[in-house]
């Protein structure tokens, strides 16, 4: 892994189908290039400030990922090999390397799947509220950050700008239909029982998640990034207690940050101090070293 932070990416010759929060996305015909930069998001504001190495750890983790979960869902991946991208993409290997993927173009599903374990974020503020989350009841008196008596699938909107918001299972049924509907819910459920067996085996609890699905000749199959720092709550085991927001693996340490300024959360953001930007750098790096075996010097 190199350790160049890159804020965006400008490929002469190839066509952008995308840029958002976080990755540029260019269009190959019938395949996609997804380039994760090191671009952070908060309260749905790019950041002024890179954080080194970031892109790379999000690929590294779907990549990864996908390979873990394909028994339960096919997935998008092509490769993540700069050596096997199209020859078009040859003079820009040293800026794809090790933070982008090559994979198949879908027809994506519009909405969030997303899976929670324990109670936390909007989750959280909703069940204060409501003793709910997107319809869900839930037993009284659960304590922030509690482990759930089994995993729910609260699914959101997906919103080009903005915050997703939460919706209901009959909502997204009336969106897209009851079948397609209750097949990603399963599909979902499956895919985070899985993972959370594994990432605890590693010391890592996966608080919630969210996945997103896309269709390709009529199957449904998982795209986007996979359970990374970005896309998930990851909480270290040996510090987790319910009662109390967690320490975590993602970008949290820089809302909390954040919410320590005199900013209304619109842009422009500030800019992160360096100490900041390096403690998050490491964090999103342990998540790697601790997941992934191989990956034990990811960090030096």
């Amino acid at each position: 892994m190199t350790g160049q932070p890159l804020k965006s990416t400008s490929l002469d010759g190839i066509n952008l189908f995308k840029k958002g929060k976080v990755r540029d996305v260019y269009d190959l015909n019938d395949e996609l290039l997804i380039v994760s930069t090191d671009r952070i998001s908060c309260f749905d504001v790019i950041l002024p400030t890179a954080i080194p190495r970031k892109g790379e750890v999000l690929t590294r983790l779907s990549t990864f990922w996908f390979g873990f979960t394909k028994d339960i869902v096919a997935n998008h991946l092509i490769t993540a090999d700069v050596d096997n991208f199209p020859q078009s993409l040859a003079e820009y290997r040293e800026i794809l390397k090790d933070r982008s993927m090559l994979v198949k173009k879908t027809e994506s599903i519009p909405v969030e799947c997303v899976v929670r374990g324990y109670l936390s974020g909007s989750g959280w503020k909703e069940y204060k509220e409501t003793q709910s989350i997107c319809g869900i009841n839930l037993p009284a008196g659960l304590k922030e950050s509690e482990k759930l008596p089994e995993p729910i699938f609260t699914p959101a909107t997906k919103e080009d700008a903005g915050h997703d918001i939460n919706v209901t299972q009959e909502y997204i049924e009336e969106k897209i239909g009851k079948d397609v509907a209750a097949t990603l819910k399963d599909i979902s459920i499956a895919l985070y029982r899985k993972a959370s067996e594994y990432a605890e085996s590693r010391g890592i609890i996966i608080s919630d998640t969210k996945f997103e699905f896309g269709k390709l000749g009529g199957e449904i199959i998982l795209i986007d990034e996979l359970l990374t720092p970005d896309s998930s709550r990851f909480w270290p085991m040996d510090e987790y207690k319910p009662g109390r927001p967690q320490k975590s693996f993602d970008k949290q340490f820089v809302r909390d940050y954040l919410e320590t300024l005199e900013w209304d959360k619109t842009p422009p953001a500030p800019e992160l101090p360096e100490e900041i930007v390096t403690r998050t750098t490491r964090k999103y790096l342990q998540a790697v070293e601790m997941l992934i075996p191989d990956e034990a010097n990811v960090t030096k």
